[in-house]
């Protein structure tokens, strides 16, 4: 009884390991209130600023990433990136973001290799070749702010 038990509680414990190891795998942006979040706004209302504007109020720290979207080029990356940074932002209540960073990140790599070999009576001769590509992603990094009207 007490191995069944134990087989038991070992299958859930790594059943949850593999479920928070795989809701990690899934997220792609994240925020850090370092003000008071507001309601909610439109996706479409939030502007990218590379410069702080002259009057705005600090809501989150926001980061984003394209990882786990099928861009294959650095401006589809780009673009997702600062796309998933704008739905953050709006979450909570920023209309605007200020633009800290942008980094490309190795989000993965595929690879492939095959060899053969042969052996006679006095010999043996082994031949290998293989390859492999990365495959990144863009990483952006900004501050959820609210500008007032003007």
């Amino acid at each position: 009884m007490l191995g069944r038990m134990s087989t038991s509680r070992i299958r859930s414990v790594l059943l949850l390991a593999a479920l928070a190891c795989a809701m990690a795998a899934c997220s792609t942006s994240s925020h850090v209130l370092i003000g008071a979040a507001r309601p909610p706004v439109a996706v479409e209302s939030v502007q990218v600023y590379w410069h702080a504007p002259p009057k705005y109020e600090e809501i989150a720290t926001i980061d984003a990433s394209s990882q786990g979207s099928l861009a294959l080029t650095s401006q589809q990356n780009m673009d997702k990136a600062i796309a998933r940074l704008k739905a953050e932002a709006a979450k909570v209540g920023a209309n605007g973001i200020l633009l800290l960073g942008v980094q490309d990140t190795q989000s993965s790599s595929i690879g492939a290799g095959g060899g053969s070999s042969s052996y006679g009576p006095g010999s043996a001769v082994g031949v290998g070749v293989g390859g492999s590509f990365a495959l990144t992603s863009k990483v952006a990094h900004g501050i959820a702010i609210y500008v007032p009207p003007p």
